[in-house]
């Protein structure tokens, strides 16, 4: 398992599946909101900078800037309530 992925399924405490943030559809990418290339070097591996994807989400919002406030802030609500397991 990738650092970035063991950091974000021990926060929330997900065992085999964990829903994307933005469509509850399983995820199957945990996402660098801030890329390491786009200044998000030292934070990368924070949960505050992770976001489980799906695949279609990945796709459609993953790598573009212009959806990066948008993926802030449903990633700071699910940090903020710390949903985990209650989160579907």
């Amino acid at each position: 398992m990738r650092k970035h992925t063991k950091v974000y399924v021990d926060y929330f405490g997900w065992a085999d599946f964990y829903p994307c943030e933005v469509c509850g559809a399983r995820a199957v990418d945990i996402h660098h909101i801030e890329a390491r290339g786009m200044g998000g070097r030292k934070s990368a591996d924070k949960i505050e900078n992770l976001m489980a994807l799906c695949r279609s989400c990945h796709l459609e919002y993953g790598d573009k800037r212009q959806h990066m406030e948008f993926l802030k802030k449903k990633h700071q609500h699910c940090v903020d309530n710390h949903v985990g397991k209650n989160y579907l």
